[in-house]
């Protein structure tokens, strides 16, 4: 990552400021940050942006128009390009949290996918589509921009299915299909869930070709924050240059600070290092959200820690719930799989549960510190310097996520806060 000397992301004790975007032209990799498959235009294989499969399918009913969907930039092209990477796909597949879980909630809803039309938006190497054709789907689209796409075309064929699964290369914006269809799934989460925009992908394909009552999986996702307390990081970072060999080299903890901490930090953390309850960022209705919500995400929130304690920054992290439609009659299993319900600190939020269709059966795939491992583990935005804490005591602001104007696919994150009488603010990109 860059650290650039006239951006300061630091905590101050300020008035807050007007928030700074940083421009530039930045890699996408799999590991520091995960990127969107919805991508860049390639007429490789066959596999065209904007191919139509009423040519494949024989004549469909078309679609209304739909307007002229946004460029395709730069910053999109090398992000899409990023995925073509295997290693992205196998960090992924490997997730046994995540994939297990999406395919016990493509079992769980079998009775609506079943002889029923799929659309996968950002299908990777095809797995979560290969995953409806196993449950009995009459005929799944596979839409990814990445060139990951060929491969996706290999492993169906490969696995006898190019006759129910049509891969589609290109941007949901730009492909055709030319028949609506019955479920949209996705594993559009980026980091600190909103990382990546790849949600606006899942909208998209939802406005153009979802039925009325259509199945969306997932169907529900919250983000939740937390201060966090983790002095073994900040040691480890930052107290190691107090003495380096008996030397005190301590002139470079400024430096340091900023290197380490200038911006937020994809790492894991436990329950241990979470000093409150978590409050509620956002939720998400999948069925519902409008991409304009998303430009933009402002939330207050009041803690009180129940330690005393150093606090280091706050801490971030997102469940997903896949839940059928209100009106369905489907029946769902009592299968509970190895990411099913969130950890103990989410869900016995009542504000929490109130959000949810169904706690008793719904499936959820979680990423907090509690939950099994995934590899989106928890983002921490730290401060360059520890806040001590009292038990109880009180601390509130506001947070607000934004999409940088430069690149959509950054994240510009404004915390402000508030305690024992003192007011900070701090300025972050997620890149």
């Amino acid at each position: 990552m860059q650290s650039r000397g006239d951006y300061s992301n630091g905590f101050h004790e300020l008035e807050p400021v007007e928030e700074k975007r940083v421009p530039g032209f930045s890699s996408f990799g799999r590991a520091k940050r995960r990127s969107n498959r919805g991508g860049a235009p390639d007429t490789r294989d066959g596999l065209a942006n904007g191919v139509r499969v009423s040519d494949q399918l024989g004549e469909q009913k078309p679609l209304e128009t739909q307007k002229s969907p946004p460029p395709c930039t730069d910053f999109d092209v090398a992000y899409f390009h990023s995925y073509a990477h295997v290693g992205i796909h196998e960090e992924m597949i490997k997730d046994r949290a995540r994939t297990e879980t999406y395919k016990e909630a493509i079992m769980q809803h079998q009775s609506l996918i079943q002889g029923k039309v799929v659309v996968d938006v950002g299908c990777g190497t095809g797995i979560l589509s290969i995953f409806c054709a196993q449950a009995g789907a009459k005929r799944v689209y596979a839409v990814d921009a990445s060139d990951i796409a060929v491969q996706a075309k290999e492993v169906v064929k490969a696995n006898g299915l190019s006759d129910k699964v049509i891969v589609l290369h290109g941007r949901v914006e730009d492909v055709e299909i030319d028949e609506e269809v019955d479920v949209i799934i996705s594993e559009w989460m980026g980091y600190m869930l909103l990382y990546e925009s790849m949600l606006g992908s899942v909208i998209t394909a939802r406005d153009r070709w979802l039925k009325p009552g259509g199945l969306i999986l997932p169907s529900h996702a919250t983000l939740y924050m937390a201060p966090v307390t983790h002095p073994e990081r900040y040691s480890h970072s930052i107290d190691f240059w107090r003495n380096v060999y008996g030397i005190d080299m301590s002139a470079m903890m400024q430096l340091a600070k900023q290197c380490a901490f200038e911006e937020p930090s994809v790492e894991s953390i436990s329950g241990e290092n979470v000093l409150t309850w978590p409050e509620v960022v956002k939720h998400i209705d999948c069925q519902t959200v409008k991409i304009q919500e998303l430009d933009s995400v402002t939330a207050r929130y009041k803690f009180k820690s129940m330690m005393r304690a150093p606090m280091h920054g706050f801490g971030f992290w997102f469940d997903v719930e896949f839940s059928k439609p209100p009106s369905s009659p489907a029946k769902t299993t009592s299968a509970t799989s190895v990411a099913s319900g969130s950890s103990s600190m989410s869900p016995s939020r009542e504000g929490y549960q109130k959000k949810r269709s169904n706690p008793s059966d719904a499936l959820v795939l979680s990423t907090s510190p509690e939950a099994p491992p995934t590899h989106w583990q928890q983002t921490i935005v730290y401060f360059y310097d520890p806040i001590d804490v009292e038990q109880d005591q009180v601390i509130e602001g506001s947070v607000t996520l934004s999409q940088s104007k430069e690149n959509r696919r950054f994240m510009n994150i404004h915390l402000e806060y508030s305690s024992a009488g003192r007011s900070f603010v701090k300025e972050s990109v997620m890149r």
